[in-house]
């Protein structure tokens, strides 16, 4: 019987593989190849529509040498610091709260939950009408006496970096809310009462049972979070309206990488070099998580 079931198998085994010959040729042209080649021109000069010849290490001296560059890796690294501790901790409170029987917590989730189904460009023109210095949060202040001159979200340095990040906060926090209520499912009630038998609060029973039992799910949305961060575009690129701020000091790594990507003047070799750096770096952050959440476990 067994012997029948397996030469079944091995017969079938080259029409399976035809089935999946679609899936393997999109697999290799939108992603294996295009990986390959971004690789192979950060060796080279290449330029929108005009092959280079290979320079070796040159593209990846010159980032180190970039202003541009630092400034865009600073302000990456400052989003991944900012922005991810807020992503673990805040939607983990959130689902806590949500996950409370109440005939109005629908309303709650699915508040929360809908940024997450909003398109990141319209979020973003948003909160850019919204931050903007005649916008509404200006407004109300003003009116209220509490500022006299209107705050420059959108024109300082510094603070249209962070309403970026408060942003991209906002716009990820219904995200991995769910993520956590599905976490928070799976901890046992009894841990609870025992907590409670033991005179624990509320505080104690979040601190000592429901942060120790999402703990590997914690370090999953860090993961994510912290990739997310580094890979940031449509919320910054908005606000600055692509400019990348005053200056060009707000630019982040993807802005960067699609600046000097596109255009009739494009640097595709620099470009891929960039490209390869954060690669480098996410994979370096995912490593790293991994070995904390294993070495925690």
């Amino acid at each position: 019987m067994w012997n029948r079931h397996a030469r079944k198998v091995t017969e079938d085994g080259p029409i399976s593989w035809l089935f999946a010959v679609p899936a393997l040729v999109i697999l290799f042209l939108f992603c294996i190849y295009p990986f390959a080649n971004t690789i192979r021109l950060s060796f080279t000069n290449s330029r929108m529509l005009i092959p280079g010849h290979a320079v070796g290490f040159e593209n990846y001296v010159k980032l180190f040498h970039d202003s541009r560059f630092l400034t865009a890796l600073l302000n990456s690294a400052l989003y991944v610091v900012c922005v991810v501790p807020f992503m673990v901790i805040l939607p983990l409170v959130l689902a806590v709260l949500v996950t409370r029987k109440s005939k109005v917590i629908g309303f709650f989730r699915t508040t929360y939950y809908f940024p997450v189904v909003m398109s990141a460009v319209v979020v973003g023109l948003i909160w850019t009408n919204l931050l903007d210095t005649r916008g509404l949060i200006n407004s109300v202040l003003q009116s209220l006496r509490v500022i006299m001159e209107p705050i420059p979200f959108l024109t300082d340095r510094w603070l249209t970096l962070f309403s970026a990040m408060f942003v991209t906060i906002w716009l990820g926090l219904g995200y991995y809310m769910i993520i956590y209520m599905s976490a928070l499912s799976n901890i046992d009630n009894s841990l609870y009462e025992a907590a409670e038998l033991d005179g624990a609060g509320a505080f104690r029973k979040f601190v000592y049972v429901t942060m120790p039992g999402v703990r590997s799910t914690m370090m999953l949305i860090m993961m994510l979070s912290s990739i997310a961060a580094f890979r940031v575009f449509n919320e910054i690129y908005v606000i600055t309206r692509g400019t990348g701020g005053v200056g060009g000091k707000d630019i982040t790594m993807t802005m960067l990488i699609q600046q000097e990507g596109t255009g009739l003047n494009a640097r595709t070799g620099y470009a891929s070099a960039i490209s390869v750096v954060l690669l480098i770096i996410v994979g370096v952050m995912t490593i790293v998580q991994q070995l904390i959440t294993r070495r925690g476990e």
